[in-house]
């Protein structure tokens, strides 16, 4: 960051939605690339510093947000993550900053050995760029069962030898990965994920209640012990209903376990809101039943995003996108999603969510899942100059990433 922009001073009116709680009349003030005021327009008008802070003029009606956060991103803009071309990846990075996402993880999928190898390292410096917050493996520990859009041929039973060379791969950048928890060595692949501080997502299962139960439980104690920097009392679902059988009255499976593990606080559950993976309706009774803190919303976005329909890749899968749905080319699983994180926050409010619980499981619960819940995910002084203001009806005006003002895009 220059000088210049380090010493901008500036300041939006609005209302905001941060925390759980909707503040009809606001001022939020950035100085540089840091939340300097955030407070009511009285307290603003009698802080010493306001005379040397200039207005950002916002529509009537305009609505202030935290930056949006991503934690399941396959990739936007024609890139693919998992392909490892970081040229397209960055700038698929800087197309969903724009659109509001100011802080994601970049997913990897299930690949051969070198290909995952190969992509977690020339994705692991736009992380040390703080370009993203970290890197996802989905997979490969996954069921083949229940495999979804992951090739099913490059699927195996836990392996430590190559977690390890994937953590070293992403240079310390891996934050979360999935698993499927009737996989052989999957107790111990947690433990190891734990060690070298990789939050466990379990998914891709088709494993009955009692083995998610007791996989959930073994990733609890893991966590608490290793005073975990994220959670420390929760684990986290990859997209709950999806690559996992649903839930029938005598055989409730994992979606019944992983319900109950999140609404006795072990547990936070992705859902992917985009109308597509999940009704609305169900979106709407998870988040009565289980409340916005134990809920991480997530698009599962891949290179579509932001483009028209047409064929495009997953990782090593051709993907066919038609009427904004991505379908595996031979007409099989969804692939993925191609909605931004403001489309799915969007969805989910159209669908019943009220918008305080909304925006908080899009932004201050994502905030934890990565370690960063004193940086980015609320609109308090000290925090990240992240900020995204959207009209009446949700859709974009304006997007701040570290304090400037970003030309913004919508998909």
């Amino acid at each position: 960051m220059t000088s210049t922009e380090e010493t901008t001073r500036q300041f939006l009116r609005g209302r905001t939605v941060t925390g759980g709680t909707i503040t009809e009349a606001s001022v939020l003030a950035f100085e540089g690339d840091r939340i300097a005021f955030a407070g009511s327009p009285d307290e603003f008008d009698q802080w010493p510093d306001a005379p040397a802070y200039t207005e950002v003029r916002l529509p009537a009606g305009a609505t202030i947000l935290p930056g949006l956060i991503d934690v399941h991103c396959h990739g936007a803009a024609g890139a693919d993550f998992p392909s490892g071309d970081a040229a397209a990846a960055e700038r698929a990075i800087r197309f969903l900053h724009a659109a509001g996402t100011t802080t994601l993880l970049a997913s990897l999928v299930t690949a051969g050995r070198d290909d995952m190898l190969r992509a977690a390292e020339a994705l692991a410096p736009l992380a040390e760029q703080e370009l993203l917050a970290g890197l996802h493996a989905e997979g490969p520990f996954l069921s083949t069962a229940r495999c979804g859009a992951q090739d099913p041929s490059f699927l195996r039973v836990p392996d430590p030898a190559f977690v390890d060379e994937l953590v070293a791969s992403a240079h310390g950048q891996l934050r979360t990965m999935t698993y499927a928890p009737e996989l052989a060595g999957s107790d111990a692949l947690v433990e190891q994920l734990v060690s070298h501080g990789v939050l466990p997502s379990l998914g891709h299962t088709d494993a009955d209640a009692a083995t998610v139960t007791a996989s959930l439980d073994v990733a609890l104690e893991e966590l608490s012990s290793a005073g975990f920097d994220g959670y420390t009392e929760r684990v986290t679902v990859t997209h709950l209903f999806n690559a996992m059988p649903p839930m029938h009255h005598r055989s409730p499976g994992p979606v019944a376990a992983c319900l109950e593990a999140a609404a006795n606080g072990k547990a936070v559950l992705e859902l992917v809101a985009d109308g597509v993976h999940l009704d609305p309706a169900v979106v709407r009774m998870v988040f009565a039943l289980v409340g916005a803190e134990a809920i991480v919303l997530v698009t599962d976005s891949m290179a579509a995003t932001g483009l028209a329909d047409g064929r495009y890749t997953l990782g090593p899968q051709d993907v066919v996108v038609a009427a904004g749905a991505a379908r595996l080319a031979d007409g099989g699983a969804l692939a993925g999603g191609t909605a931004t994180m403001l489309d799915v926050l969007r969805s989910a409010v159209d669908g019943g969510v009220p918008l305080e619980q909304a925006v908080h499981s899009a932004t201050a619960v994502p905030a934890e899942l990565v370690g960063l819940a004193d940086e980015v995910g609320a609109l308090k002084v000290g925090f990240s100059a992240d900020a995204v203001v959207v009209d009446r009806h949700l859709r974009l005006v304006k997007v701040f990433r570290d304090g400037r003002e970003l030309d913004p895009v919508s998909a």
